[in-house]
Formats: structure tokens, C-alpha cells, sequence
């Protein structure tokens, strides 16, 4: 562990689970106060309660302006300043577009889209005057398209877009923009993906190392070591970093003659679920849906 954050004030976006929570206790041993955003309040007091600190929870949901306007706010008014905002939350559907639930799709899109550029909305403000730094999680989804993955994919490319084109508005303001890749993570939502079995199988031949699960803790500390540096790119994975040039070829390639042969061969696995429809995988997926179950049942 290197680099010391004392004295700044990190914000990290679904920070109940995964990536989230293991990030906000890195950058808490770090030196930073962690405000952790979520949409599970036992879980985010929990996760507040084992940093320790001055580690504060907020509940709401990314996808929500006037709630999450309200949690800069508050978080401000608390801590002083914000120095890191992390666009980190997000959800996934995974199986054929057409056997998805339309709801649920088109929730990937709100949450790991929409959501993060609310996130940049609320917080923005707040970064300018410390000069401060926007890290937007993105995926090797960003750099590659895959089958059974269109929301998920077409989500981080989109926020990988967004995040550079932040980058270059706000550069000249002092504020720093980085974009965060992970592969394929030992988390809530990869293995709840992966008991779609049509897609394990597809991912698992794929050709190394993309058809790997790996250790979350040493991803996010290079994930946590990205934001010390305040990097522009950082990857969970070393070898994310040579996608980068190769990217362009990649989705002719996955198109083309791979992608026909990977859905051929996925047909029999289809086959025994189709026409069931596909919502929100993992544990996080699961908390979504209970909280705008329990919204809508308000309303």
C-alpha cells in the first residue's frame, strides 16, 4: 500500500457490496473520510461501522437527481469539502436481448449510465472547488463488446465515453477524470451472472485471460492506487492495458465468424429457458429490485 489520502473526503457510489466496500475501505486506510452511497442501509452502516473513522453511510438511489443533489449536500456539510467522488454502482442483466425483461434491461442502462452521470452531476460542483478527482468504474465491457451482455456492455461504453469527455471539459478547472477497467471479478454480480449457464459456458471459452474470474482484493488496490494518483486509466487487471490497442478489431471479431460459432454452440443451453425472462443478477440485483418494489409499493 503506498500514497496517503489524509485529510481528503472520498465518496463511493454502491459502496454496500463488492468493489464498492472493499474500495471505500482501501481508500479509508488510505487516510480518507468515506461517505459510502447505496441502496442497502444495513449494509452501508455495517460497511461504516467496520472502517471506523469518521466513515459515514447515505442511502439513495444513482439514478435519483434530487436525492443524490441532496446527499452532496449533506455530505459537504458534514466533511467540509469532497475531494474523490467514485461512480462505482451498477447493476446487470445477462442472456440473449431478446429473452431479457425489457424493465429490467433498460434498468442497467438507468443505473450504470444514467446513474453515473447523475453521480457526476451532484458531485461535480463539489470537485471543482477542491480540485478534486471523478473516477467512473468502467469494465473490459467497455473495450469489448460481448453476446448476452447488451445492456451491460452498451451501459460501460457509454460511461467510458461519458468520463472522457468529462475529462476534457474539466481538465482546465483542476479537476482530473479517470476511467476504472475491471475484468471479469470475483464479486455479487459475476457470480450471479454465472449461473446463467448459457453464458458460463460461452465465457468459459473464451481465450485466456478473459475467461478468468479474478481475485477481487488485488483489483481493487490497484483500482485504490489509481485514485492516489489521480490516474487517468486504471486497470484492475494488468493485462487490461493491451486491449487498449487492439480494441478497434474486437468487435468484428466477436461478431463475425466467433460470435456465430459461441451462439451455436450456447442453443441447447437456450433452449431449456427460453422465453423465461431475465431480470437483474447477484445480490446486488436482487437489492435493487426489493428497493423500487418497496418505492413503488409507497407510492
Amino acid at each position: 500500500m503506498t500514497g496517503s489520502l489524509d485529510g481528503q473526503v472520498a465518496v463511493v457510489t454502491g459502496a454496500a457490496r463488492g468493489v464498492g466496500e472493499l474500495l471505500a475501505r482501501k481508500l479509508a486506510s488510505r487516510g480518507a473520510q468515506v461517505a459510502l452511497v447505496g441502496l442497502e442501509p444495513e449494509e452501508l452502516v455495517r460497511v461504516a461501522e467496520g472502517i471506523g473513522g469518521n466513515a459515514a453511510p447515505w442511502t439513495a438511489d444513482v439514478t435519483d437527481r434530487e436525492a443524490l443533489a441532496r446527499v452532496a449536500g449533506e455530505v459537504r456539510e458534514r466533511y467540509g469539502r469532497i475531494d474523490i467522488a467514485v461512480a462505482n454502482a451498477g447493476v446487470a442483466t445477462a442472456g440473449p436481448f431478446l429473452d431479457s425483461d425489457p424493465e429490467a434491461f433498460d434498468r442497467v442502462i438507468h443505473v450504470n449510465l444514467l446513474g453515473s452521470i447523475a453521480t457526476a452531476r451532484a458531485f461535480l460542483p463539489s470537485l471543482i472547488d477542491s480540485r478534486g478527482y471523478f473516477l467512473q468504474i468502467a469494465s473490459l465491457a467497455a473495450l469489448t463488446p460481448a453476446p448476452m451482455m447488451a445492456a451491460y456492455c452498451a451501459s460501460k461504453s457509454g460511461v467510458e465515453a461519458f468520463a472522457h469527455s468529462l475529462r476534457a471539459e474539466l481538465g482546465h478547472r483542476g479537476v482530473k477524470v479517470g476511467v476504472g477497467y475491471l475484468s471479469w471479478t470475483d464479486t455479487d454480480m459475476v457470480r450471479g451472472a454465472d449461473e446463467d449457464e448459457a453464458l458460463a459456458r460461452l465465457r468459459a471459452r473464451l481465450p485466456w485471460p478473459t475467461n478468468r474470474t479474478y481475485p477481487l482484493e488485488p483489483a481493487v488496490e490497484r483500482i485504490a492506487e489509481g485514485v492516489v494518483r489521480r490516474s487517468p486509466h486504471v486497470y484492475g487487471q494488468w493485462w487490461l492495458r493491451g486491449m487498449q490497442p487492439v480494441r478497434g478489431c474486437l468487435p468484428s471479431l466477436l461478431g463475425g465468424a466467433l460470435g456465430r460459432r459461441e451462439m451455436r454452440r450456447a442453443e441447447p443451453a437456450l433452449a431449456g429457458s427460453q422465453g423465461a425472462r431475465r431480470g437483474l443478477v447477484g445480490r446486488g440485483g436482487a437489492a435493487d429490485e426489493q428497493a423500487r418494489s418497496a418505492t413503488r409499493h409507497v407510492e
